[in-house]
């Protein structure tokens, strides 16, 4: 039996450090979104992810303008437009979805409004909205290793405290928690781990990463820690299966990975269902 021409060539371009890269860095990416995505949603902070992802473009557009690289400007600026806007959201008494509505719009007119002075950026605003997993280079690994390494740390050490305040948030205040505390701390890392992922899935793309591996989890899962473990292995899953598609048919990667989540997202409300009628 042969192996099809086209197996083999993504299996000889996988050998270039580039496609490693990019590999681990998708892998990385999906692991994070998966974690830090098993509380976001049930904390109805979903539409948050995507606010913080079209507030990067803005982070992005800001240092073009004043001369300075726009990675080291996007991550002090993604944990002060997290924490601004949480405390925005404590302080007003307007319902969270229309305030955030409010941002998103707005981060997102003035980040283009912004980039109409900078003139032709030589990055691509293809590569702002839709990522290039290709580009992720050793040190973006690197410090993604390390925001993996403190995002399961915080959860690890935090677990019952992250839990009490995501299913119960007054009996946790009752127990005398720090909520504030702890609701900054992971808005922080969320941020973090929304603007390291800008570079390889984009700006519209990137919030995927943190809701549907989720949601896919908890169609599933019944147990807690097992729903928060299986969405980060399923963000790594469909972080792999998309790269290699994408590989395979010459596509572009953050997109096959979205679609790859959403597939499976589709298989996980279709299975009680297939299993219903085999029975």
């Amino acid at each position: 039996m042969s192996i099809p021409p086209d197996l083999i060539r993504v299996v000889e371009l996988f050998q270039f450090p580039f496609m490693q890269r990019a590999l681990i860095g998708g892998v990385l990416t999906g692991l994070m979104g998966g974690l830090l995505g098993s509380f976001t949603i049930l904390r109805q902070l979903s539409f948050f992810s995507d606010a913080l992802g079209h507030s990067a473009l803005l982070g992005i557009s800001f240092g073009l303008l004043l001369g300075l690289n726009p990675s080291a400007v996007l991550l002090p600026f993604a944990v002060l437009f997290a924490l601004g806007v949480t405390y925005l959201l404590e302080r007003t008494r307007l319902w969270t979805d229309a305030l955030l509505n409010i941002i998103y719009s707005a981060s997102l007119a003035i980040a283009i409004i912004t980039l109409s002075f900078i003139g032709q950026y030589k990055g691509g605003i293809n590569n702002l909205l839709f990522g290039d997993i290709l580009a992720v280079r050793s040190a973006d690994i690197g410090l993604g290793i390390g925001l993996l390494v403190m995002c399961a740390l915080f959860i690890g050490l935090t677990l019952r405290t992250q839990m009490l305040i995501t299913l119960h948030e007054p009996m946790a205040i009752a127990r005398g928690v720090s909520v504030s505390f702890h609701r900054s701390a992971f808005i922080v890392l969320l941020s973090l781990v929304v603007g390291i992922s800008i570079k390889a899935i984009g700006v519209l793309l990137v919030s995927a990463f943190i809701v549907i591996p989720a949601c896919t989890s908890r169609l599933i899962c019944r147990n807690f820690v097992t729903y928060v473990v299986f969405s980060a292995l399923l963000g790594a899953l469909s972080a792999i299966v998309g790269i290699f598609l994408s590989a395979l048919f010459d596509l572009p990667s953050g997109p096959i990975i979205v679609v790859t989540q959403l597939a499976i997202f589709i298989g996980a409300i279709a299975l009680p269902r297939i299993t219903k009628l085999a029975y």
